[in-house]
């Protein structure tokens, strides 16, 4: 499903929703399923576009475009972030709300996959717009959302303040208090403990199993964290703590490496809310030339298409734990694979979110509120089935980690779906 070049070779697809839909017809197709199914699921049931006049800070108004797409609800209401990011497309959306509804089939949660977002560019805009834009944003997608229907959370450049705006005007628009309507609230709004770590949360998670799974003392491994958000700040943090050395980090500015490990209290103390940090030093490398460093252990954490049949070959890490979404292209994955390099997927390493997402919306209905320790321990066992299912999955099949994670993703909505009689 790639394009052809000048010299006849098919040409690696870095469309997100094109590489998501051959491996979900490659997880049909390995699950004997007839392929109505994957006709199905190859796009979201319902995408939304719509467009937000917002007024400036300036006295002007600017018309942003907005998006929110619902995968798949056979399991039940759909559930997914927003983020806001002024390179955003429609097909990202897609693939995203797709890639959601693998992450609930993977946690075995009762949800589908939603995904929503609006093109902009948040360090630019202050304080003010920012909730005007989201304040709008709900009001033009309130008829499909709410806590029975499609529930939204902080994806990227979104934040629980503006989860918290978001609530409050579509508890204005409802007429009584929805806290159920969104997720990665404050603790005060009802919001739940360990939310804004769960992603991250989540991946180390999936570290720490896929390192014993290779043979890697975790204690003493030498790790690359590329990406330095909320995500990938919180994953340098835990594995510093548990004692390994974080040698490279990167921001959309550049990149950090040290073979002896980086000081990470201090880079933590130092990175801005966007997660810059590079800018204060001296003879910063590329993100690219970070990913070909030596490590044991590689944790892409910024955006997709990262690793690429271009550059897989000169990877020397032995373990990739993916936590952004896509950073690694089909041909990447098969290169890696034949040279033995264990790839923990982005739809397994990065269900901690929606998991925890759904721990909050079940105590919101509850209206009673779980411990810090009791969330933790919930999303451990969790996070470990679904790992130790996929892994001998892979290992049963003999095929990648990734295609058993989408296999498993998609058994219970096309099992949900056949009873439904949709296909």
């Amino acid at each position: 499903m790639g394009k052809i070049d000048e010299a006849g070779k098919e040409k690696e697809t870095l469309n997100l929703l094109t590489s998501t839909q051959i491996i979900i017809r490659n997880a049909i197709t390995e699950l004997g399923l007839n392929h109505d199914i994957y006709h199905l699921l190859k796009e979201p049931i319902k995408t939304l576009q719509v467009r937000i006049p917002v007024r400036m800070d300036d006295g002007s108004t600017k018309v942003f475009t907005g998006f929110r797409a619902q995968h798949n609800d056979s399991l039940g209401p759909t559930m997914g972030g927003v983020r806001f990011h002024h390179l955003l497309k429609e097909d990202d959306i897609k693939a995203l709300s797709m890639w959601m509804s693998l992450k609930c089939g993977i946690a075995d949660l009762p949800f589908g996959g939603g995904k929503g977002g609006v093109i902009c560019n948040p360090r630019t805009m202050s304080f003010g717009e920012l909730e005007r834009l989201s304040r709008a944003y709900v009001r033009t997608i309130s008829q499909i959302v709410g806590p029975t229907k499609d529930i939204p959370a902080p994806d990227i450049y979104t934040n629980s303040q503006i989860m918290s705006w978001m609530m409050d005007e579509y508890s204005r628009l409802r007429q009584f208090d929805s806290p159920g309507f969104i997720t990665g609230k404050p603790l005060v709004l009802g919001g739940s403990e360990g939310r804004e770590k769960a992603g991250a949360k989540g991946v180390t998670i999936c570290i720490e199993e896929a390192a014993k799974r290779s043979g890697i003392r975790l204690k003493g491994a030498r790790v690359i964290v590329q990406g330095f958000g909320n995500a990938g700040s919180f994953i340098a943090k835990f594995l510093h703590e548990a004692g390994a050395y974080i040698v490279g980090i990167s921001d959309v500015y550049g990149a950090l490496y040290d073979p002896d490990g980086l000081n990470i209290e201090y880079l933590l103390s130092r990175r801005d809310s966007f997660g810059t940090v590079t800018t204060l030093f001296e003879g910063a490398i590329s993100n690219q030339e970070l990913l070909e460093q030596d490590c044991d252990i590689l944790v892409p954490a910024a955006i997709s298409n990262q690793i690429t049949g271009e550059n897989a070959g000169n990877i020397k890490a032995k373990l990739i734990v993916e936590a952004a979404n896509g950073p690694t292209t089909l041909e990447a994955t098969r290169i890696l694979t034949e040279r033995g390099i264990l790839i923990v997927p982005d739809v397994l390493a990065g269900a901690g979110g929606v998991t925890v997402s759904y721990f909050e919306w079940v105590q919101n209905k509850q209206g009673y509120y779980w411990s810090a320790e009791e969330i933790t321990e919930k999303l451990r066992d969790r996070i470990v089935h679904s790992f130790n299912e996929i892994y001998d999955l892979a290992l049963n099949r003999q095929i990648n980690m990734r295609l058993a994670a989408y296999i498993v993703g998609i058994r219970k909505m096309a099992e949900a779906s056949k009873y439904r009689g949709w296909i």
